[in-house]
């Protein structure tokens, strides 16, 4: 049996993963390399850490994340700082973001035990197999993409290289460690459907090697904003009393609510179609209670919508009250943040070098 301490030699010296087992590649003495079949199902998920995550990325992600690390032997999710300077950022504020964002999801429920959690920019391999698959992508395809249409008028015509190529950069995330499941929000379907398209390509190419990640729908609850409920809580934002922030205080929570849309009939009543402002609210009372929608209903009857908005924060408040104490907690302990991540990035590189290796072989560049 070889010591852990021999095979990070090894590793070092051959820059060859080392771990054998049914889920890696098999690395011989010789230094050739023999796929070994994938037999156990891995989702791949990411965050960029930009400001704090708010109820909709709590609700709508981060809590179907920890209840995919229960239910899924392989889950990785990643800090995904790459993609966080296609806009600009101040280096500073960006190294303690990444800090803070790691808090908030161990604060949220995400087990280091159960799930590797890692910083993107730390495994060298992404950005490796980025350029890799960006040569089987066509220009054409990306300015396609819905996001590069909607960012390009936001910047006026002055898109970056990196806005524009970030999906391909997405697929390198998931396909480094052979993801078999993905979970997305509708707004990201587009670009899964790319890395599903990337995946085949590379497999008619070079011979089936990526699995085509599927994805997960359904898994993440719709929250919208407060003050414009056609389109998805956000936050980039202007409007500051439009989205509520995980770290926010219950002063803020019950203003951000009393300012929140509805419309001028006081019944509350769940029709997304005709009452969006409403509805949302029972959405979010439903997300963060468990409650059945017709059963909130049922009992808001005797309530008018003014009131209701305010049983509606409270209800988040008493949601989000035990994660914002864990947040301050991990936040004070810079040592453990930092420790959760190397781990992270130990564990993701043990299982992508061997995976990126065999990509490399494929691809005649070893």
């Amino acid at each position: 049996m070889v010591s852990r301490g021999s095979k990070m030699a090894l590793h070092r010296a051959s820059g060859v993963g080392c771990r054998l087992g049914k889920s890696y590649v098999r690395v011989l003495c010789t230094g050739s390399v023999q796929p070994v079949k994938e037999d156990k199902p891995r989702v791949f998920s990411g965050i960029q850490p930009t400001g704090v995550p708010h109820l909709g990325n709590y609700l709508g992600a981060i809590e179907s994340w920890v209840q995919l690390q229960d239910e899924y032997s392989s889950a990785l999710y990643s800090i995904v700082d790459l993609h966080s300077i296609t806009v600009p950022q101040d280096p500073a504020i960006l190294r303690q973001s990444i800090l803070h964002m790691t808090a908030c999801l161990l604060a949220c429920g995400l087990n280091p035990e159960k799930a590797i959690i890692f910083q993107q920019s730390q495994v060298n391999e992404h950005t490796e197999l980025g350029w890799i698959l960006g040569c089987l992508i066509s220009f054409s395809h990306l300015r396609q993409l819905h996001h590069w249409k909607v960012k390009i008028q936001t910047q006026k015509n002055e898109g970056s290289v990196g806005l524009l190529t970030y999906p391909v950069l997405q697929c390198a995330d998931i396909l480094l460690y052979k993801s078999t499941h993905v979970p997305v929000g509708e707004d990201q379907v587009q670009h899964l459907e790319l890395t599903q398209d990337t995946a085949r390509r590379f497999n008619k190419k070079y011979g089936e090697f990526f699995p085509v990640p599927k994805a997960l729908l359904g898994t993440s609850k719709k929250i919208k904003s407060l003050r414009d409920p056609s389109v998805k809580m956000s936050k980039s934002d202007p409007d500051k009393l439009a989205t509520v922030n995980i770290t926010d205080s219950p002063e803020e929570i019950v203003q951000k609510f009393r300012k929140a849309v509805t419309d001028f009939t006081s019944e509350v009543t769940y029709d997304p179609d005709h009452r969006p402002g409403v509805s949302n609210m029972v959405a979010i009372h439903s997300a963060v209670t468990g409650l059945d929608v017709d059963e909130i209903v049922h009992q808001s009857i005797d309530l008018d919508t003014a009131h209701y908005k305010l049983v509606v924060a409270e209800a988040v408040i008493q949601k989000l009250a035990p994660v914002r104490s864990e947040i301050e907690k991990l936040k004070a302990d810079h040592g453990y943040l930092t420790n959760v991540l190397t781990s992270g990035t130990e564990k993701a590189k043990e299982l992508c070098i061997p995976i990126f290796q065999e990509i490399r072989r494929l691809v005649g560049l070893i």
